[in-house]
């Protein structure tokens, strides 16, 4: 019992403190860690827990977190997972709050050319989440409009349309359009061959 509690808090620790670039970044790490290699969730539940963490107020990555442990564990589980996400990053600030400043990093050359070179890293952690997260979600070419619109609305800037609470909204309310119409459509199969049935007795 009290090992998949040290494994939580190690295997979260370690996407913490090995990941830049904030919680977008940090999701494909998160999926091998725990759909690939530790097998605590299937693929689909993990893009599941990703969408409601992603529609919840907070860190991306400590949401998730939370969402795993909760599952594996219940309240102990989802606060020991929080807690091996957040203390990485609370301890790396604490140091660079401590022994460096904007203006140390900006003179220095050799810290500098660090962080430049971790960049092409960041963008490349945060695409492939979502090409991932596509595959996992069955984006194809008939549906790629959506997503694509989507991004572009947001991107716009525009009043109201480039909020991405309207969307996610609108996701949700789809989604159970779209359950509760095939829901009808299986009823009434499900009546005609009930029919069917009662006409040959």
């Amino acid at each position: 019992m009290n090992s998949i509690y040290l494994q939580l808090f190690l295997s979260f620790f370690k996407i913490g403190a090995f990941t830049f670039g904030g919680g977008w970044a940090m999701i494909s790490i998160i999926e091998k860690e725990i759909v690939d290699k530790k097998h605590w969730i299937e693929r689909e539940e993990f893009l599941d827990l990703l969408a409601v963490a992603q529609s919840l107020p907070g860190i991306l990555a400590v949401n998730i977190s939370v969402a795993v442990g909760d599952k594996l564990r219940g309240m102990k589980g989802a606060v020991t997972a929080a807690l091996g996400t957040i203390l990485p990053s609370f301890m790396i600030i604490l140091c660079i709050a401590i022994f460096l400043t904007p203006d140390l990093i900006k003179n220095n050359d050799t810290l500098s050319s660090i962080f430049k070179g971790i960049r092409p890293a960041v963008v490349a952690l945060i695409i492939a989440p979502v090409i991932s997260s596509a595959r996992a979600a069955k984006i194809g070419w008939k549906t790629i409009a959506i997503p694509v619109a989507v991004a572009l609305l947001i991107w716009s800037k525009l009043p109201v349309v480039s909020n991405p609470i309207i969307y996610i909204v609108l996701g949700g309310l789809g989604g159970w359009w779209w359950l509760s119409h095939h829901q009808k459509k299986l009823h009434a199969i499900e009546n005609e061959m009930r029919k069917e049935e009662e006409e040959k007795l």
